[in-house]
């Protein structure tokens, strides 16, 4: 059996078939995980799910050819290799993809989260040969609290921002985050104000059938008594100088690092965060059971030292270099 030959070039390409994944740049062929700004390219040839695709028609503008891959549909890429889209958990339309050839399978997992949230599809990770993963927060130090933890104190942060007669502000990404946090607050509680781009995504949510608490695009002269979800600061801070009676949080899993609030420049800091932390990624290499691992983003080498330490054959995907993965025994040693 041969291996997979991956390159790293501003994102991942695999020769064999000329498909890149998450390109940041515009390529022949791409498959795009999920539409957040530094996962997309204007490719002449982009694969992805529905929802992605009505996201980037609303972020991306111009022409393009979108071939929809429904999730769990298997379908040819090459004459010996098929390409199957599995949701990833991490926003809507997010998606992990499996590739089957005579080298076996390959998983790529894009960002991801196993835990499940209120405003994207379950994570659904197949069995691969080969995995490579995200590693965001691939720290010891990075688990996040119960998610209905997290969600009831923001939800408390809010309600006592009013009842001092200050405005609440939430510093959400427009993507993903936004409407996580939207889901997540009381549908008879204060109503919503959202930042311009958050409006228009959201509604693609809607139309994917998800439903929100009342909302309204963000006016700066009516925000009292609502609850404002913008950008964070460094986007936000001009849209928010008519509100001096504020109080701000960030929201994200950044904010298990003890300066969030000072780098943020918030009143305070929640940890709920759409991607997986450091439990859900080793939980994820259990259930994937590859044989080869490689790591990519965040603590890409320090997550592979942890994995390699508990008999795994991982190691961190160079930016620089051409690699082989080749297929080894899943709990092999790797030499010191």
């Amino acid at each position: 059996m041969t291996a997979w030959e991956v390159q790293w070039r501003k994102g991942l390409f695999l020769p064999a078939s000329g498909l890149w994944l998450d390109a940041s740049h515009g390529v022949p062929r791409g498959v795009i995980t999920h539409a957040h700004s530094d996962h997309i390219g204007r490719h002449q040839e982009t694969i992805c799910s529905e929802p992605t695709a009505r996201l980037l028609h609303c972020r991306l503008s111009g022409h393009r050819e979108v071939h929809i891959l429904p999730y769990g549909q298997e379908e040819a890429l090459t004459f010996d290799t098929t390409i199957t889209l599995h949701p990833a958990g991490h926003i809507l339309g997010s998606s992990m993809v499996h590739l089957r050839s005579e080298a076996g399978t390959l998983l790529y997992t894009g960002d991801f989260k196993l835990r499940q949230g209120l405003a994207a599809e379950s994570c659904a990770p197949p069995r691969a040969d080969v995995l490579i993963m995200e590693t965001t927060f691939g720290l010891p130090k990075y688990v996040m609290p119960p998610e209905d933890e997290a969600r009831a104190a923001i939800i408390r942060f809010c309600r006592e921002s009013l009842a001092d007669g200050r405005v609440p502000v939430l510093f959400c990404y427009s993507l993903g985050k936004t409407q996580e946090v939207l889901a997540a607050l009381d549908p008879v509680g204060p109503p919503v104000m959202l930042h311009p781009s958050a409006m228009r995504l959201t509604r693609i949510y809607e139309q994917c059938g998800y439903r929100f608490p009342a909302f309204r695009e963000f006016d700066p002269y009516m925000a009292n008594g609502h609850v404002v979800i913008c950008p964070p600061p460094h986007h936000g801070e001009g849209l928010l100088r008519h509100l001096p009676a504020r109080r701000t949080a960030l929201i994200s899993g950044w904010a298990l690092d003890s300066a969030a609030t000072y780098r943020y420049r918030c009143d305070a800091a929640f940890p709920l965060s759409d991607h997986a932390d450091f439990p859900d990624l080793l939980k994820l290499v259990e259930l994937v059971q590859p044989k080869s691992i490689w790591t990519v983003h965040g603590f890409a080498r320090e997550f592979a030292a942890t994995l390699r330490e508990r008999g795994w054959d991982a190691l961190a995907l160079g930016r620089e270099n051409p690699l082989e993965l080749p297929l080894t025994n899943p709990r092999s040693k790797i030499p010191s």
